[in-house]
């Protein structure tokens, strides 16, 4: 009962942004702000409404002035509202041509300034991307990227796509790296505390005098630097999935006390 309840309310709160948003960007179309706007309105009351406790340590986030790249893995649709309150001022993100297309929601992705990708087209999304850094460099304006390209749900992060890593050499910009502790396929929306989510931002990582030779093993410094983030949180948390040496460990201790 209680999940078809709070179905219900996600409902028509994600109906209801979604329509004043449509509002907003049509009086202000493009406007740098707009993205964290409607992120904010999105992730405010869905907290609420899915039960989620989260916890952000967010600071170095924060602490940056606009324009830089932020690197974060992806797990599920539910990341627009587990991470919808803490977007940076002035940020936008990076996404797939064709989301331009989905009811309400696209129409704020578009309107709300961020930047789509043709990834069937190799020019376009070239020139995106060289778009992108021109505005990272010269707009003061911060770039949310997935880099792993699409959603996974398991423990262990994806291959890290280069195009984040290439925006941020080409500006000269920081990157930094934001980890979400997994709770795809754990939240449990049948009990009145669904989940509790950690989001954690780290240190920022400099790209100064890094040409494109170095975007490849930048990108595996930074995947190494939040799979080792995550499993942190996961050690930290109790989970079934923390790094097997760490369970090892612990069952070691627990026979030696028997």
């Amino acid at each position: 009962m209680l999940y078809l309840l709070r179905m219900l309310l996600l409902a028509i709160h994600f109906l209801s942004v979604g329509l004043i948003g449509l509002i907003i960007g049509v009086l202000r179309p493009f406007d740098i702000n707009n993205t964290r706007l409607f992120a904010n309105l999105y992730g405010l009351a869905a907290e609420s409404i899915l039960g989620m406790r989260i916890e952000a340590q967010i600071e170095t986030l924060f602490a940056q002035p606009p324009g830089f790249v932020i690197i974060a893995n992806h797990q599920s649709n539910f990341d627009l509202f587990v991470m919808g309150r803490f977007l940076a001022p002035r940020t936008v993100s990076v996404g797939k041509k064709s989301l331009k297309w989905l009811p309400l929601f696209g129409q704020l992705f578009w309107l709300g300034g961020n930047v789509l990708i043709d990834r069937g087209n190799p020019y376009q999304a070239r020139r995106s991307l060289e778009a992108t850094s021109r505005a990272l460099r010269d707009e003061q304006t911060s770039i949310w990227v997935f880099p792993e390209g699409t959603r996974n749900p398991q423990p262990t992060l994806r291959p890290f796509k280069k195009g984040a890593f290439q925006m941020a050499v080409d500006a000269g910009v920081p990157i930094v790296p934001v980890c979400i502790s997994r709770y795809a396929g754990r939240l449990r929306l049948g009990q009145w505390r669904s989940a509790r989510i950690v989001i954690r931002a780290l240190p920022a990582i400099g790209t100064h005098g890094l040409t494109r030779k170095d975007i490849g093993d930048l990108a595996l410094e930074c995947q190494a630097l939040m799979q080792g983030c995550l499993d942190q949180i996961a050690i930290e948390g109790g989970d079934d999935d923390a790094p097997v040496n760490h369970r090892n460990n612990k069952q070691q201790t627990a026979t030696k006390l028997k």
